[in-house]
């Protein structure tokens, strides 16, 4: 039970604190406490919105944003977080009106509220509008690093990996201890055949820096080759033991449940695209790890997703994270998307059979076949 001598303030930065620090549950708890005694507080119904948000509770925090909204038409924290969870809604057009709106109250230079707009539509995939977001905050602020990487993230995801290097090495100059930014500049700098470069920046951050097995692998890779290092060398040790807690030992089956169950992390700037390079190398993980299992296959989806298990099973996990095809089969699910790739893009996908349908997907460029 919360404090009932609290202010709407107090209620209002204690669940701050909490949310900071990542324990939405109670943020959630203590902003319901504060309600009951302040209803009217257009701040606690802000911190409610933002903890369902963070919660992934999209359609709650919709309604959380919009009865903050009531109470105050032109709050911008919830003009921006409404704008955020109608994307989750694929309502694009009404969230674009929305973040202009949070512009044309004067907010455009709000380092913040630009940078929150411009990462909510780089995760949904429209590079270009998270761009003008970025810039803004980027001219309203030249020594964010933040923003300069966020320059640099969009221009690769747009196709221009030489303004991207430009950003990416300016965020990092602005900011030395960047590890994000250094991470990507790497994976940029690997993807163009500038090895050395590649494993400077990457070993300008440690190994608990990285959350995406990708670069760990890169490391892993450069210091043997460039260093002529054996793979029991201590200097790999670090990166080697990320690489085992990044990709944990677990069955087909273990890794079928906790894919179905996973959800992807926010304000991921991972790039799906650089994974083809390094798909060889997660057979080398599995015998430096003792591993061996012949049935077992894995996948990167063009989001991100990885599935792992009989060919089957992958197309079973595929079936089920696309929102038009759960439910349906495994040959109506295969026969669903080959019509549509044949209607989209002139592609015909062998339906009949998962593994021919998966090489199939993977020679059109649709996933990549990692093991």
């Amino acid at each position: 039970m919360s404090d009932p001598f609290l202010s709407s303030d107090e209620f209002a930065e204690r669940a701050h604190e909490l949310y900071n620090s990542g324990h939405y549950d109670e943020a959630v708890e203590m902003i319901k406490d504060g309600l009951a005694m302040y209803p009217a507080s257009v701040e606690l119904h802000v911190g409610l919105a933002y903890s369902r948000l963070a919660r992934e509770e999209y359609v709650w925090a919709k309604a959380c944003f919009e009865d903050a909204l009531a109470l105050d038409p032109t709050h911008e924290e919830s003009l921006a977080g409404l704008g955020e969870a109608l994307l989750k809604f694929g309502q694009h057009e009404a969230a674009m009106n929305l973040f202009d709106k949070v512009v044309s109250l004067g907010f455009g230079e709000d380092h913040d509220l630009m940078l929150q707009i411009a990462r909510a539509l780089f995760r949904e995939n429209d590079f270009e509008s998270a761009e003008t977001f970025f810039r803004r905050a980027a001219d309203a602020h030249p020594e964010s690093s933040e923003a300069v990487a966020g320059l640099g993230y969009a221009a690769h995801r747009m196709g221009n990996d030489d303004l991207a290097l430009t950003y990416l090495r300016k965020a990092t100059e602005l900011a030395d201890d960047f590890a994000e930014a250094r991470i990507y500049l790497g994976n940029v700098l690997y993807d163009r055949g500038d090895y050395e470069g590649a494993l400077f920046h990457y070993q300008q951050t440690a190994s608990k820096d990285h959350f995406d097995e990708l670069a760990v692998w890169r490391v892993v890779e450069l210091k043997k080759s460039i260093y002529n290092l054996p793979d029991g060398d201590p200097e790999l040790k670090d990166w080697v033991d990320r690489l085992a807690a990044l990709t944990p030992d677990m069955s087909p089956e273990e890794q079928v449940l906790a894919e179905l169950e996973a959800t992807l992390p926010d304000g991921s700037i991972r790039d799906p695209r650089q994974l083809d390079l390094f798909g060889a190398l997660l057979t080398e993980l599995s015998s430096m790890r003792g591993k061996a299992s012949a049935e077992s296959h894995r996948v990167r989806t063009p989001g991100g997703k990885v599935h792992t298990g009989t060919w089957q099973e992958i197309v079973l996990l595929m079936s089920r994270n696309d929102p038009g095809c759960n439910g349906k089969s495994l040959p109506e699910y295969m026969e669903t998307i080959s019509r549509r790739n044949q209607k989209e893009h002139g592609i015909v996908l062998p339906a009949t059979e998962a593994a021919a349908f998966i090489q199939a997907c993977a020679a059109a460029g649709l996933l990549i076949i990692l093991r």
